[in-house]
């Protein structure tokens, strides 16, 4: 996450004569952390020292950010099933309305069946499936919103920029994972278009999530 800066080079000074005031440095108002925290300037080695933070307000901000990111991932989702033919109301469908089998049911239903069967070690109904569906799919969105809230947040200044990669990389983990537990096929089994299709409403997810952030970290940085 680089960017390019142009270099000012100042050709002319005006020279002072000995009736001008020195200049003063103006002093800059005192910066803000992801954390909603205020950054102290402290004088070692000339450099100014950030105070430590705990990082629950950038988790508690990560899972508000994650959850508006599903939200805008699914969004797409639902324009493209509409597209497609699908004619579901937008609540039916994000809440997997008549979604009664295992057979049939998503990925998200399917880990979250695993977890919560190998976990208590009872067998769910299929009844369940689509509240296990919700469930699972709405919480990897918020839990992934909150891992990248540690990472941004411990950058100091977090960035929109920062959901490309973001998404990308919650994208190629589920064709890591998935395809381990035999719930995707192989990567290079899936055409172009499927993969980037894929992708492009992961990044939706990341850049809506690092928007969100971004948002929320400003905000309680204006209240401190």
């Amino acid at each position: 996450m680089s960017s390019s800066s142009n270099t000012l080079i100042e050709t002319h000074r005006p020279l002072r004569s000995r009736r001008t005031a020195p200049l003063r440095r103006r002093r800059s108002a005192p910066r803000t952390t992801a954390h909603g925290r205020r950054v102290t300037p402290s004088v070692s080695g000339g450099r100014a020292q950030r105070l430590t933070v705990t990082p629950l307000g950038a988790i508690a901000r990560g899972l508000v950010a994650g959850a508006l990111g599903t939200a805008a991932m699914d969004i797409l989702l639902f324009a493209r099933y509409r597209r497609g033919g699908g004619d579901s109301a937008f609540a039916d469908w994000e809440f997997s309305s008549g979604l009664s089998s295992w057979d049939e049911a998503p990925a998200p239903a399917q880990v979250g069946k695993r977890l919560v069967e190998g976990l208590f070690g009872r067998e769910l109904p299929p009844q369940r499936a689509a509240l296990v569906n919700n469930v699972t799919h709405w919480a990897y969105g918020m839990l992934g919103g909150a891992q990248y809230g540690i990472v941004a947040g411990s950058l100091g200044a977090p960035r929109i920029r920062y959901g490309v990669p973001f998404g990308s990389s919650v994208w190629a983990a589920g064709y890591a994972v998935l395809p381990a537990a035999k719930l995707y096929k192989p990567i290079w089994d899936y055409d172009r278009k499927t993969l980037a299709k894929d992708l492009s409403a992961h990044l939706v997810y990341g850049l809506g999530s690092a928007t969100a952030f971004q948002a929320l970290s400003a905000s309680v940085g204006a209240a401190s």
